[in-house]
């Protein structure tokens, strides 16, 4: 294998690594994560939210305080070298939401698009640079009027945030710099 298409091949990846880290990021409601998917002058339209993704980043942080429940999951992720350093990405996503709206009342929601992305590669390192969030499906359900502990029963542990989710205690028993 050449060494150009080796490259392409950790790009690639890098690109997809920065994709989960982003979905991560918003799940569980890990600022850090979520900050490292982005470039810090990157643009985000995101439904109503259209600017700078630091100002997409602090509502992220204020509906993190509420508690909500999220699961995002991605696939089909297509990547489009343009220019060297460059990508198109597109990437298809289903995201469950659950939380309060500004008037406190409990919504849930199934989503499903794709984030039509232009990914930069900056000192050797892949991160979004401008992000349209296209929806193909938007449909409210009516939340569970149970509890998580009576809806989960003796499902544990439970999915939390940052940094009370299971996945971060084995991140620090790995030892790992990420937490």
């Amino acid at each position: 294998m050449d060494e150009n298409r080796l490259t392409e091949l950790l790009d690639r990846e890098a690109i997809r690594d920065c994709i989960y880290r982003y979905c991560r990021g918003i799940d569980r409601a890990d600022e850090a994560a979520l900050r490292s998917s982005y470039w810090q002058d990157a643009q985000d339209c995101h439904g109503a939210y259209r600017g700078s993704a630091e100002g997409f980043i602090g509502l992220a942080l204020e509906v993190f305080k509420t508690g909500p429940r999220n699961v995002h999951q991605v696939s089909n992720i297509l990547v489009e070298f343009t220019a060297p350093g460059v990508a198109v990405v597109e990437s298809y996503f289903n995201a469950l939401q659950r939380g309060p709206d500004r008037e406190g009342v409990v919504r849930q929601f199934l989503l499903a698009g794709r984030y039509c992305d232009r990914f930069e590669k900056r000192g050797g390192e892949w991160r979004v640079a401008d992000r349209v969030v296209a929806y193909d499906w938007v449909e409210e359900q009516t939340p569970p009027s149970a509890g998580e502990e009576e809806r989960f029963g003796a499902r544990r542990p439970v999915g939390a945030a940052y940094p009370e989710d299971p996945i971060y205690a084995v991140l620090r028993a790995a030892g790992t710099s990420q937490v």
